[in-house]
């Protein structure tokens, strides 16, 4: 099945608003999206409906983005510190540098040097294998959607709700190969006017085919639930 068909049953199941996104990290010299300066969750807003974008170190303008994707070094010294400043004092996201660094202790490791450059793009649009979709969706198609992903296995995912959009959104899925549903932070849902009613949900490129082959199967896809007489209420 081609990124096309694969995003052609997305929209058509679950009726989706946004373009399900593909995500690759990749050294590979990519020809077609926009190479400009811009904030990776920019990015995000605007591939989900329908642009795309090539980011490396030269054009990301968000230096947390920058640091969670991998094109710099985690901060340390006076940089960590105008951070913890900026966080507790200016952003107002976290209530000590306490917090703030259990926050990133307790957390998946950033996507250090993982990559020279990031394509954000509709999925019916990827030129190259993704290693995760993102969905912009509600709750109901959130449900629905974890519901195939764990339609084989039963197994469910470990999940990491806080932090920047950046790394909850992407990078936690793409290092932990764990599906994720978060809301993503405050200041990047309200800087790019994501509509309220928007969740997160990444899912592993690995773990795409099964939950495209359960939509027939499942209730939460296609497949007509048949309750029995003895479970029907009265």
């Amino acid at each position: 099945m081609s990124y096309k068909e694969q995003a052609d049953v997305f929209k058509k199941t679950f009726e989706l608003k946004y373009e399900p996104m593909a995500i690759s990290f990749t050294n590979e010299e990519i020809s077609s999206g926009r190479y400009e300066k811009t904030q990776i969750c920019r990015a995000l807003k605007l591939a989900a409906e329908g642009e795309s974008f090539i980011i490396d170190e030269e054009v990301s303008t968000c230096p947390g983005g920058s640091q969670f994707c991998g094109f710099i070094e985690p901060h340390t010294g006076k940089q960590k510190r105008r951070l913890q400043k900026f966080l507790t004092k200016g952003e107002k996201l976290t209530s000590s540098i306490v917090s703030f660094e259990r926050m990133r202790k307790l957390a998946v490791p950033p996507a250090t040097d993982l990559a020279d450059r990031i394509v954000i793009c509709p999925l019916d649009k990827a030129e190259i294998r993704p290693d995760m979709i993102l969905f912009l969706c509600n709750a109901e198609q959130a449900c629905r959607l974890i519901t195939l992903d764990t339609y084989w296995d039963g197994i469910s995912p470990k999940q990491q709700i806080i932090g920047a959009l950046c790394y909850s959104a992407i990078v936690y899925t793409t290092m932990s190969g764990n599906t994720n549903m978060t809301m993503g932070d405050w200041t990047a849902r309200s800087h790019q006017g994501f509509e309220p009613d928007v969740i997160f949900l990444s899912v592993p490129y690995e773990r795409i085919h099964n939950l495209i082959a359960a939509i027939p199967h499942c209730s939460a896809g296609d497949a007509e639930a048949h309750i029995p007489k003895e479970f029907q209420a009265d």
